[in-house]
């Protein structure tokens, strides 16, 4: 007869099992179960009360949820989950707000200042996540927000917050903890120097959702974007405005970000980026100087620097602008910052605007990625895009035809676009050129 022997536990082993009870969900089934015999969790989702937030989140914070909000330093994170906070607490019910940086006194004033009243709203100072577990246990609050998750603190580890064994150890306590008791966590994380969430990679593969928190420190928008989200899509973008009373939603995005404009300018073009679901009109700008040093520099913001790169090669082997002997620098309005290869279109023109003193019409809107021989290719959503830049007021659309490109032309002309609405279709980089600038 075999003796079974116990394998001892290791002190992190030993704390996570006294954190977690014995409780299904966190320890999972002790048997396989077959996929029809499984119940479908019916849970409704808790607005946090901000709309662009909700959008980020896919619909609504779900109950058990672990998720990371990353963000350089003073961008606005512990502004925005405690106005998050009182909006639960005043709809939802209690909100532990748990600050390892700043005392109850300090969050309080910030409060004050966000006009947050908070009769449901409890403060904690701590980073020993041993008292963080015991105030959730006892107040079994709606939501919980630990700012930050490097400042938490594992006792049973001998090294100091803020390293990498504490901060995985933490977060993974903590994702345990949200399953275990239903509850929703908000964990801050600070960011490197390169943009990255501090503490291991292992972190955003713990969360259940990871948001970023972008935008220029001296621009008053701030843009949350989901990077990832098991519980919604991906890559959905939230815009916020800094104000004195805090961060308030922008409903409108794409007016707000063309709303200054300069009509008549040369060198400014309107792209249509899809984000997510959201279809957002954004102006690039372009300027294009004669280089007066020897060697041409190109400098972009808000523009992938190897893309911009690329297109200088294309309108001077495809299109024979000689960009080579001229330095050139390209921006995004607005502090935002674009990704997506359907984009190029319009930054190409506005750099050929630029080039040759001729401006773009303002009542078109470009749309269509560049390949290295000069053609258009197709790109995703493009009807979405297309009544998007008829909805805010654009009159003509430049897309190629490419794809499904003239098919979406045909289907849009029959759909309920203005009257004096045009889609121009367009096979190469040189030919929508001679539209945008005729």
């Amino acid at each position: 007869m075999e003796e079974t022997v116990d394998i001892p536990q290791s002190p992190a082993q030993q704390r996570r099992q006294t954190l977690l009870g014995t409780t299904s969900i966190a320890q999972g089934t002790q048997v396989p179960l077959v996929l029809p015999q499984i119940k479908p969790l019916v849970q409704q989702r808790i607005s946090v009360g901000y709309a662009e937030m909700d959008r980020v989140l896919g619909g609504g914070l779900v109950a058990g949820s672990l998720t990371l909000i990353g963000g350089e330093p003073g961008i606005g994170k512990s502004t925005l989950l405690l106005q998050v906070s009182g909006a639960i607490a005043k709809n939802v019910g209690p909100v532990l707000y748990v600050s390892g940086e700043e005392s109850i006194e300090q969050v309080k004033m910030r409060a004050e200042r966000l006009d947050i009243t908070g009769e449901q709203l409890y403060l904690l100072a701590s980073i020993e996540l041993d008292v963080i577990a015991e105030a959730i246990s006892h107040l079994k609050p709606a939501l919980v927000v630990v700012d930050s998750i490097q400042t938490v603190l594992s006792n049973h580890l001998t090294a100091a917050p803020g390293s990498i064994s504490q901060v995985r150890e933490c977060t993974l306590q903590l994702m345990h903890l949200a399953k275990s008791t239903h509850t929703p966590i908000f964990i801050i994380g600070h960011v490197t120097k390169e943009g990255t969430v501090a503490g291991p990679k292992a972190l955003e593969h713990i969360a259940d959702a990871v948001l970023y928190l972008e935008g220029e420190r001296y621009h008053t928008y701030r843009l949350l974007r989901g990077v990832k989200n098991r519980f919604g899509a991906t890559h959905e973008v939230g815009v916020f405005e800094m104000h004195g009373e805090g961060l308030v939603e922008v409903a409108n995005p794409s007016a707000v970000f063309l709303a200054d404009r300069a009509i008549g300018a040369t060198g400014s073009a309107v792209v249509v980026s899809m984000e997510g679901t959201r279809p957002l009109l954004v102006e690039v700008q372009a300027l294009v100087t004669p280089s007066n040093f020897g060697n041409a520099r190109c400098t972009t913001n808000g523009i992938e620097h190897n893309r911009l790169l690329m297109l200088l090669a294309v309108l001077t082997k495809r299109v024979g602008l000689a960009v080579g002997n001229h330095d050139v620098y390209a921006n995004v309005v607005g502090g935002f910052t674009l990704e997506e290869p359907a984009v190029d279109l319009g930054v190409a023109a506005a750099i050929a605007s630029s080039y040759r003193e001729k401006h773009i019409p303002p009542d078109i809107a470009l749309i269509g990625e560049i390949g290295l021989s000069g053609e258009l290719r197709p790109v995703s959503r493009l009807a979405l895009r297309v009544r998007e830049a008829a909805k805010l007021g654009f009159k003509r659309c430049i897309v190629p035809s490419a794809g499904k490109g003239a098919q979406v032309t045909r289907e849009l002309e029959h759909s309920a676009l203005p009257g004096d609405f045009r889609v121009i279709t367009s096979s190469t980089l040189a030919v929508a050129l001679e539209i945008a600038l005729h």
